[in-house]
């Protein structure tokens, strides 16, 4: 037994969302660990859609470039009837980040760019083959013993926080007794990830096939590969299903040839819809799967860890560095969850839609979205209701005082340096508290005492300077209108925690904040 190491952060599961806390926690240059069971990136892909606001968060750690040229921009989802005729399409609406509103994505590759990046980092230790057996919570610190599976031996860790990001079976989540209510779906669905040999008519097409008699969902992924997956029937045997005769069988029905792909794999899985009772257990916090399980029809899965640990990873530092009372890490849960159960609740929606198995009630749903989709501002509204909801927080670590623009993302448009150089939003304040205003600058002596910046948003054709930025193109002046805000105070996740106008004077930081020394390492 090998004595304890002690750490800021543990972070158990090297999966994206793992591994996007190891960058973020890194470049804020906390002393991190990351423990992992398997020796390498697991080799079947699993996601396959990212989206704008998630990218933006990868950006924060200079990896949305290499990431972005791994991926392929999406063009809607197509739901398709049983002739593969077109019932309804819903296109990707751009948001503001920054970013192409839906991609597809191939996760082996995603994620050896994260890894990739964590390596930039030294305070960041990587324990791979290895095992966390128990864990047990002290006054200040929490220790694991860990199993290293390349030989037999023990070892202990120290951490201060530890992020559980090990997967929707979370042996974490199951060693503290937390509950994972809600529901697993009883039918079992079978994914085939394939490789493309020759390209067909509509080959890189998100198109759901809402067949009654065999509903399908038919995925573009990027780097030549392509994806389908499909529900076992009442009458079938799994088993007689999972060989690669039976699969070409369904494939031969997607008009697909052994000319058009090889077979990388499949395999078997059922759907969840579960949430953790608690995210938080002392100094212990549930991300990704393990804090939740959802449907992949808009696939949110994987996105929505990204999100948990770019809501979580900033409290965390903000806390080991005296920035933040420790109590702020308990509005991680409040602000996160309520945005988790509405995007699982819109992917319930949308695959009842795709797999009605009723013959009558599909040729009703056809004739029903084909005349509504006619209609003005239908499919806008479809959009908005059943795919990705607005990336905002009712409540958590915000102050009210009646303004609209307190708890939103702020958008991410280009601007001008004060150099005159162009650059995204983010690479200039990303990652720190920001107050910004667009009017007459006001003392804001408690935000200044803290040690928080304030920068002006000039509007175009302005001249920028040294804590002046130009709009390039309106779109963060338009924002800040439409919320009725001249001066907003920015978290460093980018989400507005204050807002105020000249009328309206803009309230304090939290009670004790002061800005966190600068610890942030260089990514380059």
């Amino acid at each position: 037994m090998s004595d304890a190491a002690t750490y800021d952060v543990a972070i158990v599961g090297y999966g994206p969302v793992g591994a996007t806390a190891a960058n973020l926690l890194g470049q804020m240059g906390l002393n991190v660990v990351v423990i992992e069971r398997d020796p390498d990136i697991y080799f079947r892909a699993r996601a396959i859609s990212t989206d704008e606001e998630v990218v933006r968060i990868w950006q924060q750690v200079g990896l949305s470039d290499q990431l972005n040229a791994d991926m392929q921009p999406g063009g809607g989802a197509n739901f398709v009837d049983a002739a593969g005729i077109s019932i309804a399409k819903l296109l990707p609406a751009d948001r503001g980040n920054g970013h192409p509103p839906q991609q597809f994505i191939y996760q082996p590759a995603v994620d050896r760019v994260l890894r990739a990046g964590v390596d930039r980092f030294p305070n960041v230790s990587l324990l791979l083959e290895h095992e966390c057996l128990r864990l047990s919570q002290h006054t200040d610190s929490v220790e694991l013993m860990l199993a290293d599976l390349t030989c037999d031996q023990f070892k202990r860790i120290r951490a201060t926080y530890v992020i559980a990001a090990d997967g929707g079976s979370s042996a974490i989540r199951g060693q503290l007794g937390v509950g994972f209510t809600g529901r697993t779906y009883s039918q079992r669905w079978i994914v085939i990830d394939t490789k493309v040999i020759e390209e067909w008519p509509g080959h890189d097409d998100l198109r759901f096939h809402c067949n009654p008699a065999r509903p399908t969902v038919d995925c573009p992924t990027p780097l030549g590969h392509h994806r389908w997956e499909f529900p076992v029937r009442d009458q079938e045997d799994e088993k007689d299903l999972l060989n690669e005769d039976a699969i070409w069988n369904v494939l031969a029905g997607q008009g697909i040839t052994k000319a058009n792909v090889a077979i990388i794999g499949f395999a078997c899985y059922n759907h969840h819809v579960r949430f953790a009772d608690r995210w938080r257990i002392g100094r212990v916090f549930l991300a990704g799967d393990a804090a939740h399980a959802m449907p992949p029809w808009i696939g949110q899965g994987m996105c929505a860890g990204v999100r948990d640990v770019a809501n979580l990873c900033w409290k965390l530092h903000a806390v080991t560095s005296g920035s933040l009372a420790d109590s702020v890490l308990d509005t991680y849960q409040a602000e996160r969850l309520p945005h988790v159960k509405e995007v699982t609740n819109r992917a319930v929606k949308v695959g009842e839609l795709i797999i009605e198995r009723n013959r009558i009630r599909s040729a009703v749903r056809n004739r029903f979205f084909r005349f509504a989709t006619k209609v003005p501002g239908f499919t806008t509204w479809l959009r908005n209701h059943r795919w990705l909801p607005d990336a905002r927080y009712r409540s958590g670590l915000l102050a009210r005082n009646g303004n609209p623009a307190a708890g939103w993302l702020i958008p991410q448009p280009w601007v001008i340096d004060e150099t005159g150089g162009l650059c995204r939003f983010d690479d200039i304040i990303g990652g720190r508290w920001m107050v910004l205003y667009t009017s007459v600058e006001r003392p804001w002596p408690q935000w200044r005492s803290a040690g928080v910046r304030a920068l002006r948003i000039a509007p175009s054709g302005s001249t920028p300077g040294i804590d002046r930025i130009v709009d390039h193109d309106g779109a963060l002046t338009a924002w800040l209108d439409k919320k009725k805000a001249t001066v907003v105070a920015v978290r460093p996740d980018g989400f507005v925690y204050a807002a105020g106008t000249d009328e309206q004077p803009i309230p304090p930081p939290p009670a004790g904040f002061t800005t966190p020394a600068i610890r942030v390492k260089d990514h380059a």
